[in-house]
């Protein structure tokens, strides 16, 4: 049993709640738009993390974090990228990837707007946390707190934050 914090869009911004906020979690999973190698480190340096570099991201985060990561986590297949798309419009740079193999549970960021659908055309679960991070349009930062158990997605939490 793995249990997940999930991020997207710190945009530079790690808050300091999610110490408290993830005290529990195993893994910290950043599906981009992370800002500043400053909020990497403090990630790495309180938890293992899984990572991947979003549009805003520059030269220092991308030679350190893939574009793309796909892995298999308490027997969950698992792809995370920054800008994917949802069910029904994914990302044309991603599209190909996901027909071709689907994963079990998919996540990206990008969009600033939480997400979690169901897509049964191609059995996986589609997971984007939302913004964490200060600077975008939203005015909720969220992050999500989930469960991977032998093949199972359980537990979803969302997490609201202060507004922006």
């Amino acid at each position: 049993m793995q249990k997940i914090g999930l991020l997207s869009d710190t945009h530079a911004f790690f808050d300091p709640k999610f110490y408290e906020l993830f005290r529990e979690v195993d893994q910290i999973w950043h599906a981009g738009d992370i800002g500043s190698e400053l909020v990497l480190d403090a990630m790495e340096a309180f938890k293992p993390v899984r990572a991947v570099y979003g549009n805003i991201d520059g030269a220092e985060l991308r030679r350190r974090i893939p574009a793309v990561q796909r892995f298999s986590c308490e027997g969950v297949d698992v792809l995370i990228t920054h800008i994917g798309g949802y069910p029904g419009k994914y990302a044309p740079q991603i599209k190909q990837q996901i027909f071709a193999h689907p994963p079990k549970l998919f996540i990206c960021g990008h969009s600033h707007i939480l997400k979690v659908i169901n897509d049964p055309s191609l059995k996986l679960l589609h997971v984007n946390p939302g913004a964490a991070g200060k600077y975008g349009f939203h005015t909720v930062r969220t992050a999500i707190r989930f469960t991977l158990d032998q093949g199972d997605i359980r537990d979803m939490e969302v997490i609201e934050l202060a507004d922006r």
